[in-house]
């Protein structure tokens, strides 16, 4: 990297920390209809924001819910091109009497940004951008092409931009995708994720009478909604972490040796992994396994909220009519989400308890997926990632799930880089997001740094 380059994001970082507090400011939340309003405007910041940093054709496009945006740079010819991704959306902030500083009143506090949507994923992805600035200020043009594309609804599932990649594959034609919505997997080791887990995300509604009925009354002869939900939701998982829907781990495949070799040289301690991350008095799940590869490598089904009956203050005697529950399983490379949806919509139908109907709503699926972690991007990525942090890039898996990534390789035959530079302890959904400062400067020296060498490597 150019030390030109370099001084001027050093010279830059007060400017570029006051425009990602303005970006921070709009709580630009996708789940909530109240926000609406404030998503189109986190859209329309970064559509301005691409063209300032000298992208063409910046628009906004409007889809069933929230917009896309989308920008490109293509005067780079024999070059390649990278299709930069990011997501504009953000979580809910509740519970807000956690947080220390109000969630959309960006805090610099011992070297991090705290607010919601710092590190997921406003902070990483605006990053890119002023890689972009970057390099047009030092050089007055740029060493690849780019196209970018930003979403959303990546906070609610994702389906408008999944749309749009399978309508519009020619128009996205790419050699690689660079997504920043991952972290290191310690400070200042180098990371590059290479394998996602796949998610299926369900509602379960439960009926049982047509309507609340008196306990007194009717207890012990009508069928409870929210028991029967407990009932169903017990036999899906043991109590040693083993999924009992048949057909679950039909297509799982375990990592590959070498690969366990590598998690296994990893600065992780079980116990710092349980006090510092989880927070709870013990891990569970299949102890069989490593917890690396529990949460990397494993599928899993977790239940995530139960709505129905009273729960008011005081006291209210009734049988529910209907509850709801809210599950997910998480899918290994190679297991197929349709084929688990009909194990899920089998398992519930053979156990559905006496006078309880019980529906299954699909919210969204999407496989999971490894990457190649010899192609030619990525190498490159790689060596750029340890020329700025100064240290050996380390190669790991996700538990989590970010089906854009599938999208991109069913569609548009390209590997995704993810290139990401949160941290484990950033508090990814929960009160007090935060993202390191360091982070960020480094992160855009190093997608700078990547998009240099990318250009000349393709030419040499």
């Amino acid at each position: 990297m150019s030390s030109a380059t370099d001084a001027f994001v050093q010279s830059n970082q007060p400017r570029f920390l006051d425009e990602l507090k303005n970006f921070l400011r709009i709580p630009s939340i996708s789940t909530l209809p109240e926000h609406a309003a404030d998503v189109q405007r986190a859209a329309q910041f970064v559509a301005d924001g691409l063209k300032a940093a000298g992208l063409e054709n910046s628009a906004i496009i409007p889809t069933k819910r929230h917009p896309l945006v989308y920008a490109d740079w293509l005067h780079a010819p024999g070059k390649p091109t990278v299709l930069c991704y990011g997501h504009y959306d953000v979580q809910p902030a509740d519970p807000l009497e956690l947080w220390t500083s109000p969630p959309f009143e960006p805090s610099v506090r011992d070297g991090n940004i705290y607010a919601r949507g710092s590190a997921d994923d406003k902070g990483q992805m605006y990053m890119h951008l002023k890689a972009v600035e970057t390099l047009r200020a030092v050089n007055g043009t740029l060493p690849v092409n780019l196209k970018f594309l930003i979403e959303g609804e990546e906070e609610v599932g994702g389906g408008s931009i999944a749309n749009y990649v399978a309508e519009h594959a020619p128009k996205l034609k790419a050699d690689v995708a660079l997504v920043s919505d991952t972290a290191l997997y310690a400070p200042g080791i180098p990371t590059l994720c290479i394998g996602l887990r796949g998610l299926v995300y369900m509602e379960v509604e439960a009926t049982g009478p047509s309507r609340d009925l008196h306990s007194g009354l009717y207890g012990g002869a009508a069928p409870n909604a929210v028991f029967g939900l407990i009932e169903l939701l017990a036999k899906a998982k043991n109590s040693r972490g083993e999924i009992k829907i048949p057909g679950v781990y039909d297509d799982v495949e375990p990592p590959a040796p070498a690969e366990k070799e590598s998690w296994a040289h990893l600065p992780f301690k079980e116990r710092d992994f349980l006090r510092n991350e989880v927070g709870s008095t013990k891990l569970v799940g299949e102890t069989q396994y490593s917890v690396l590869e529990r949460i990397w490598a494993r599928p899993t089904f977790e239940v995530h909220g139960i709505a129905g009956g009273f729960t008011g203050v005081g006291s209210k005697t009734v049988i529910p009519a209907k509850a709801t529950a809210k599950v997910s399983i998480r899918l290994v490379p190679r297991q197929d989400p349709d084929k688990i949806v009909v194990a899920f919509r089998q398992f519930v139908k053979k156990h559905a308890p006496r006078g309880i109907k019980l529906d299954v709503r699909v919210l969204t699926a999407s496989p999971g997926l490894v990457v190649n972690p010899d192609h030619p991007a990525i190498q490159v990525a790689a060596r750029a990632f340890s020329d700025i942090l100064q240290k050996s890039t380390v190669f790991i898996r996700s538990g989590g799930s970010i089906p854009i990534v599938g999208d991109f390789a069913t569609h548009l035959g390209i590997p995704t880089i993810l290139m990401g530079f949160g941290l484990p302890d950033d508090g990814l959904h929960s009160p007090n997001e935060k993202y390191s400062l360091d982070n960020y400067y480094k992160g855009i020296m190093t997608i700078a740094h990547f998009f240099e060498e990318y250009g000349s490597k393709a030419l040499s």
